[in-house]
């Protein structure tokens, strides 16, 4: 039986995500700490999503995939409740983007090259289980997606092995194939590729592509 599905953000991504998990058949909720957006997320997801605050979404999910601007994703987390994380697989789809524009179509990001953003969120909260994934893909393609070339990869990271086997199992049911890149230090290298997805589209208009990793 699907497990229930916290989404904590309602932006674009958390939208995909939830009518994703909801076309699985997952039950979804979405968080949101913006009460004026409850009927457009309702409208969005066709009434087929609850919708509570980022705490209440938290203790919902049996599985928790966070969804906010990496900006916010630290207080997110804290919102949510550290509590009501542990224990669980947290997706952790977000990226260290600065509040400043690219430079030459690079975006800024305001962690160090030596740091994550999920290494951040797992010290915040230390018995959650995050998975870093889906970051590095236009929200347009994060659910069965199709190109003419194959299966696009998803490169995901997180120290614990059950809570990534878990996500490889969903990520294998939205259409990618996935190449685990270790533990939760390998989210400082799979954190920039939205730097380098978002560059054709910052120089050229294009945003219509994805990663493939090719094996010999």
């Amino acid at each position: 039986m699907a497990k229930r599905v916290g989404i904590i953000g309602s932006g674009v991504v958390g939208q995909t995500l939830a009518n994703g998990f909801i076309k699985h058949g997952y039950s979804v909720t979405i968080g949101t700490n913006t009460p004026a957006k409850q009927d457009e997320l309702r409208a969005k997801t066709n009434n087929n999503a609850g919708i509570g605050s980022f705490q209440e979404t938290a203790a919902f999910g049996e599985l928790v995939v966070l969804a906010t601007k990496g900006t916010a994703a630290e207080a997110a987390v804290k919102s949510a409740g550290a509590s009501n994380l542990a224990g669980k697989t947290v997706i952790d789809t977000t990226n260290p983007i600065a509040d400043a524009p690219p430079v030459n179509g690079v975006l800024q990001y305001f962690t160090s090259q030596n740091e994550s953003l999920m290494e951040r969120l797992q010290k915040l909260a230390p018995e959650a289980h995050f998975v870093k994934a889906f970051n590095c893909i236009g929200h347009g393609f994060m659910v069965n997606p199709v190109f003419e070339e194959g299966r696009p990869t998803m490169f995901i990271c997180g120290d614990d092995e059950g809570a990534k086997a878990e996500v490889k199992g969903i990520l294998d049911r939205f259409g990618f194939d996935v190449e685990d890149a270790g533990k939760a230090e390998g989210a400082r290298a799979i954190e920039p590729l939205c730097i380098l997805w978002c560059i054709p589209g910052f120089l050229s208009n294009r945003w219509r592509h994805a990663f493939r990793l090719l094996r010999a």
